[in-house]
C-alpha cells in the first residue's frame, strides 16, 4: 500500500500550488467580495495547461490522471473556493459527458477548446422542480427533421453566465420517465438559448450561478450527446466523478482555514501566552487536523480508483459525505479560534465558512450521499 504521490503528481502539484498561492490566493478577497469572473486568473490558468489536465493530448489536453486533477482542485480551492468552483464545474462535470460519451467529431469541435481553455463550459440539469430529483427534468426535447427544438428552463447552472458550451438534459418521451431524458450539446449564441436570473449566494463568489431560458431553441441532429434515452445515465456517470473534486474543493478550503488558524493561535496572545498554549485550542487543532487528513485519504483513495479503472461510486460518495461536513466543522473551529476577528472580513475565516457550506449541498447534498452509500452497502 503506497501512500505516495509519483514524481510527476507531485510535480504538478507544486506547480499549481505556486500558481494558487501567488496568482489566485492574492486576489481571493477581491473576488469574493465583487462577485465578477476572474477573466484573468482564468487567462492565467488556461495558459498553464490547466483546463486540460486530464483531456487526451490528442484534444489539447495534457493527458494526466484523475488524481492529478483532484490536486489541482484542492489547491486552487484552497487559494479561492471560487475559482476552484470554476475550474471543477467546467471540466470534472461538464466536460466529462462530451469526453466520454461524445463522437470523435464533437470531441474536436468542443472538447479541444475547453481544454485550451478559449472556451467555458457548463452542465444543465437542474430545474426548479427537478434538483435531487433530476428524473422529474421537465424541460422537452422536440424532434423536427435534422433539428432538436428544446423548451425550459434550469437553475443553479454553475458558469452559466460565463459559457458557450452547455450540456443540456432534456426529456424527449416523459412516457419513459427516466429512459427518456437525453443529452445535448448547445451552443450559447444558438437562437432561443439565453441567460437569466443571476443567483446572489453565499459563498463561491466569482463563480457564476444562473438560470437558463430555453425557448424553442433549434440544436442540430449532430449535437446529440451519445445516445437517445440515456440522458440520465450520462449526468449521473458526470456528477459521480465531479463528487471527488468537490470532495477536494472541500478539502481545500478546510487546509485553507486551517493554515490560518493555527498560524493566528500561536501569535495571538491571550491571558499572558499564545492561543495555541491553551489547552482548548489545542484540541480543537488536533481534532481539525486529524480530520482533514482522513478526508484527504478519502478523497485521493477514490480518485485513485478512479484512476485503476475500479468502482468507485461508494468510495466517492464517501469522501464527498465526509470532506463536505469536515470543512463546515474545520471553518467553524478555525472562526472561532479567530474569535470577534474571525467575523470580519478583515479575515479570511468567515469567506472560508460561507464557501464551505455548498460542499454539502451541490453534486449531491449530504443526504444523497447517505442514501448512495446506503444503496452501496446493501446491495452488495
Amino acid at each position: 500500500m503506497d501512500f505516495c504521490l509519483t514524481e510527476e503528481q507531485a510535480m504538478f502539484q507544486s506547480m499549481v500550488r505556486d500558481f494558487a498561492t501567488n496568482v489566485v490566493k492574492p486576489e481571493a478577497a477581491k473576488i469574493d467580495e465583487e462577485g465578477k469572473f476572474p477573466a484573468e486568473i482564468f487567462k492565467k490558468a488556461a495558459e498553464l495547461g490547466i483546463f486540460g489536465i486530464s483531456i487526451d493530448e490528442k484534444y489539447g489536453g495534457s493527458g494526466m490522471d484523475y488524481l492529478s486533477m483532484t490536486l489541482c482542485c484542492e489547491e486552487l480551492s484552497r487559494a479561492s473556493a471560487g475559482v476552484g468552483t470554476i475550474f471543477l464545474a467546467n471540466l470534472s462535470l461538464a466536460c466529462y459527458p462530451i469526453y466520454k460519451f461524445g463522437t470523435e467529431e464533437q470531441k474536436k469541435k468542443y472538447v479541444t477548446p475547453i481544454a485550451t481553455g478559449e472556451k467555458i463550459c457548463c452542465f444543465v440539469l437542474t430545474e426548479p422542480g427537478a434538483g435531487s430529483d433530476a428524473a422529474s427534468c421537465e424541460t422537452t426535447a422536440t424532434r423536427q427533421g435534422d433539428d432538436y427544438i428544446i423548451n425550459g428552463n434550469k437553475i443553479f447552472i454553475t458558469n452559466g453566465a460565463e459559457a458557450s458550451i452547455a450540456v443540456v438534459f432534456a426529456t424527449e418521451d416523459k412516457s419513459k420517465g427516466a429512459k427518456g431524458m437525453s443529452a445535448f450539446i448547445v451552443e450559447s449564441s444558438m437562437p432561443g438559448y439565453s441567460v437569466g436570473k443571476l443567483e446572489h449566494k453565499m459563498g463561491i463568489h466569482g463563480s457564476s450561478t444562473a438560470e437558463l431560458v430555453f425557448e424553442n431553441c433549434r440544436v442540430p441532429k449532430a449535437n446529440l450527446l451519445g445516445e437517445s434515452g440515456k440522458g440520465l445515465r450520462y449526468a449521473m456517470e458526470a456528477i459521480s466523478s465531479s463528487r471527488v473534486t468537490v470532495a477536494a474543493q472541500a478539502l481545500g478550503i478546510s487546509q485553507a482555514a486551517f493554515d490560518d488558524a493555527l498560524a493566528y493561535s500561536q501569535t495571538r496572545v491571550q491571558f499572558g501566552k499564545p492561543l495555541a498554549q491553551h489547552q482548548a485550542i489545542q484540541w480543537m487543532l488536533a481534532d481539525m487536523a486529524t480530520q482533514i487528513d482522513a478526508a484527504r485519504m478519502m478523497v485521493y483513495r477514490s480518485a485513485w480508483l478512479k484512476d485503476q479503472g475500479k468502482p468507485f461510486l461508494k468510495e466517492a460518495a464517501m469522501a464527498k459525505l465526509y470532506a463536505g461536513e469536515v470543512s463546515s466543522f474545520v471553518t467553524n473551529k478555525a472562526l472561532q479560534i479567530h474569535g470577534g476577528y474571525g467575523y470580519c472580513r478583515d479575515y479570511p475565516m468567515e469567506r472560508y465558512l460561507r464557501d464551505a457550506k455548498i460542499t454539502e449541498i451541490y453534486e449531491g447534498t449530504s443526504e444523497m450521499q447517505r442514501m448512495t452509500i446506503a444503496r452501496a452497502l446493501i446491495t452488495s
